[in-house]
């Protein structure tokens, strides 16, 4: 007798079902992923010269010279220079001391 009403329940059902984990992606994976990747552009707008920065390739250096997509680095004792491109720069090295000695004095 009611079996008309009954479908209508199970799509509204889905339909709830389906919004939630549109949700749950976006709180567990884009949104942290946003967050990431503004911060990693935060860091290299706010690179200076004397910074230590890691490359995503492994390549250790100081900031010689930066330019408006590139940056030179030192990458050893011998002085030897390398240009590179700035979404190269994953790690900076010197704000991650400064970050750790200001945790240390903290606490």
């Amino acid at each position: 007798m009611f079996n008309f009403l009954a479908g209508t329940a199970g799509a509204d059902y889905t339909l709830v079902m389906l919004g939630v984990m549109v949700a749950i992606f976006y709180f567990f994976m884009i949104r942290p992923e946003n967050k990431k990747k503004k911060a990693l552009e935060t860091m290299r707008k706010t690179l200076k010269v004397g910074d230590k920065i890691t490359t995503i390739g492994g390549i250790v250096g100081n900031i010689v010279h930066i330019k408006e997509e590139n940056v030179v680095i030192e990458s050893s004792a011998d002085r030897v220079r390398i240009e590179i491109a700035k979404w190269a720069i994953s790690i900076n090295n010197t704000q991650e001391a400064a970050a750790a000695k200001g945790n240390k004095k903290a606490k």
